[in-house]
């Protein structure tokens, strides 16, 4: 309980701190060095991740001369989770979004992209990709003092979640929604919705906050999909589209 009040306090001191100053957006592209991610049969979740986040960054830096980009990584290194999260309180963001590659296990066929924030994730489908994100916290020391005690194989670890971000919560779906609307509009991929689950890249965060699944990396025709040219730029600038339409609205 002593955490969640600290957590608490920290957020409300950032929140304060956002109402001044230039708009800032994080991308944070999953995964990287050590962590690998899910595994296709052509590639690696954590350079899908990395390219289509360097050309979402790019799009921006280029169009938006008022907004400022900052990644938690820009090469292929491993950044601990709550250093993401950090990164992005330590910039005041406007915006946090998180780029990951979604898998299913092996024989089982599933296309589409998502999008989640943070939040109770009731159905098992979300809480198993949850999971999956979050056991990256394993290759991390000293983890379970980190993370105070979370277990990601949990379910219980999950149930403080509902309480974080509230202040955040409508601007998050806001954005989520834009982001899936132009998956389908700007690059024709199969819109699979925006789901609330508790992934930790998100939880420690005093912005609005996303993190998109791109498609199946156990695929194979997504896992091309997403290891062209071509797709890593369409996925970009559906991003990069849904954020111009999110921030004009502000």
């Amino acid at each position: 309980m002593r955490g969640i009040m600290r957590l608490f306090v920290f957020v409300a001191a950032l929140l304060c701190a956002q109402l001044a100053g230039a708009y800032t957006v994080v991308i944070d592209p999953g995964h990287g060095g050590k962590d690998s991610g899910a595994v296709g049969k052509i590639s690696k979740e954590k350079n899908i991740n990395l390219a289509v986040a360097l050309k979402l960054g790019e799009m921006i830096e280029k169009n938006c001369p008022d907004v400022k980009v900052v990644y938690t990584r820009k090469t292929d290194v491993f950044i601990e989770l709550h250093q993401r999260a950090h990164i992005a309180n330590k910039a005041k963001a406007d915006l946090f979004i998180s780029v990951h590659t979604n898998a299913m296990p092996k024989k089982i066929i599933r296309r589409g992209t998502e999008t989640y924030t943070l939040g109770m994730h009731r159905a098992a489908d979300n809480l198993a990709v949850a999971k999956r994100e979050n056991s990256v916290i394993t290759l991390e020391s000293n983890y379970e003092q980190k993370y105070e005690g979370f277990d990601p194989n949990s379910s219980e670890s999950y149930i403080i979640f509902e309480f974080m971000q509230d202040q955040n919560m409508a601007s998050s779906v806001s954005f989520a929604k834009e982001v899936q609307q132009q998956f389908s509009r700007t690059a024709g991929r199969i819109n699979k919705g925006v789901f609330q689950a508790g992934f930790l890249v998100l939880r420690e965060t005093s912005m609005p906050s996303v993190l998109i699944e791109l498609g199946y990396i156990s695929t194979p025709d997504e896992e091309q999909y997403l290891n062209t040219q071509k797709g890593q730029q369409a996925m970009a600038e559906s991003i990069f589209n849904a954020f111009k339409s999110y921030k004009n609205k502000k």
